[in-house]
């Protein structure tokens, strides 16, 4: 009998109620899915950070591996300047050696297949 009153109650209280009701829970499902958005989304920054930071070091790397061909290139300059100081018969000789060299190679090669 008391739920049959607190039907009636409740009853006489349910369009009041089931609105506020529903806007509750409407409201519950907007909360979840930000939640869940929130949630990606700070897994996502996480993720580009990681990836940041990889890259940085990367990019570190790099940069002294270039430093170092750079200091590779620049004695070979020096030794090409000190070569193309020296007498140009020399130069010539070098060069037509070297094309020799390639030559037989390349004959070498197809006289091979």
């Amino acid at each position: 009998m008391a739920r049959e009153g607190m039907k009636h109650r409740e009853g006489n209280l349910r369009p009041e109620m089931s609105g506020y009701s529903m806007y509750e829970e409407e409201n519950d499902k907007l909360t979840e899915t930000l939640r869940m958005k929130a949630s990606a989304l700070k897994s996502l920054s996480i993720d580009i950070g990681t990836e940041v930071k990889y890259h940085n070091k990367m990019l570190g790397e790099m940069d002294s591996d270039f430093d170092s061909t750079g200091g590779l290139l620049g004695s070979t300059m020096g030794r090409l300047k000190i070569l193309s100081r020296g007498s140009q018969a020399k130069l010539l000789l070098y060069m037509l050696l070297f094309s020799l060299f390639v030559f037989f190679v390349i004959y070498w090669f197809v006289k091979l297949r």
